[in-house]
């Protein structure tokens, strides 16, 4: 060759994958450890070096331009190859690691799985950091590209290439305000399935697990007047807990909600028709099947929601 390549610095290749993900100077330093100064002179840097403004600054944050969409590809596959160069037979030492991990769970999980993986890993593990990732079509190319680092849930869609554990299984139940006029007497005997069909009910649009609840109410020609539809969990207990409404959904949901709610918030009652079961897994790509990192947290996440039985 005529002259040396320019190549990019590592640190700016890091910088340029941060900015992509968050769209944000100040979030980018502070997941680099910079400072905002120094991250926007590293900006600079790139932009003279790859001649194009890279990203464009908007009401809804530094947004990519065309040639950075374009060479994210290569970066992360560059980023990726360096990570896995550095880490090749290095153990990860949970005390000393700094390290964000990327995990991609249900709004479920939020409530139920993350409180207390995010406390143990605070305890043993000062440097890490957590990230809760969604649950989309993309899921399975973030893994294999190693943007995600884990998946938990009921996801059935993922299987070559991946691996997967399962955590603890699943069933439903019904959640009511614990003053229902209606069917919440102490012996019980007040609820039955003519009764589920009576009374209004709030539905729950999201996660895979509601196409088996569907599927079990088309089967058994069981009738529900839905009057709320929400597409997540946030605010249903404290719907369900000022109102006449019934829901159901998965236990481990049902219950946390309900213990958050104490005594006189809501109660859990029996689902009057069944409802097929299903497994909680967690999931992880063939390529890192032996990194150190990922073997660490699939590791704790086996010890947390496995020999517990997912009960905090």
């Amino acid at each position: 060759m005529d002259k040396d390549l320019d190549l990019l610095d590592i640190k700016l290749l890091r910088l340029l994958d941060q900015l992509y993900t968050t769209r944000s100077v100040t979030r980018s330093a502070e997941a680099l450890g910079q400072s905002q100064p120094t991250v926007s002179i590293w900006l600079a840097r790139l932009r003279k070096q790859l001649n194009d403004p890279l990203f464009v600054r908007t009401a809804e944050g530094m947004l990519p331009t065309p040639r950075t969409d374009a060479l994210m590809g290569t970066v992360r596959e560059v980023l990726g190859g360096l990570q896995r160069l550095a880490e090749s037979g290095v153990e990860f030492d949970p005390p000393t690691a700094r390290r964000r991990f990327r995990i991609c769970m249900t709004d479920a999980s939020h409530i139920t799985l993350l409180p207390r993986l995010l406390s143990h890993v605070r305890a043993v593990a000062p440097g890490v950091a957590l990230e809760a990732g969604r649950i989309d079509g993309d899921l399975a190319r973030a893994l294999q590209a190693g943007e995600a680092d884990l998946a938990l849930g009921y996801l059935p869609w993922l299987d070559a290439g991946f691996y997967q554990q399962t955590l603890y299984g699943q069933d439903w139940i019904c959640l009511a305000n614990a003053r229902h006029p209606r069917v919440v007497s102490e012996s019980g005997d007040d609820w039955n399935l003519d009764v589920y069909q009576a009374e209004a009910h709030i539905a729950i649009s999201s996660g895979t697990g509601y196409q088996l609840l569907d599927s079990a109410l088309a089967s058994h020609q069981v009738s529900r007047r839905v009057l709320l539809e929400l597409p997540g969990f946030l605010g249903l207990s404290a719907i369900l807990s000022t109102t006449d409404l019934i829901a159901t959904l998965p236990r481990h949901i049902g219950e946390t909600l309900a213990r958050s709610t104490g005594s006189s918030g809501l109660r859990v009652l029996p689902c009057p028709f069944e409802i097929p079961g299903f497994t909680v897994k967690q999931y992880w790509h063939a390529r890192y099947h032996h990194d150190a990192a990922n073997r660490w947290l699939r590791g704790v996440c086996a010890e947390l929601f496995i020999k517990s039985g997912s009960s905090p």
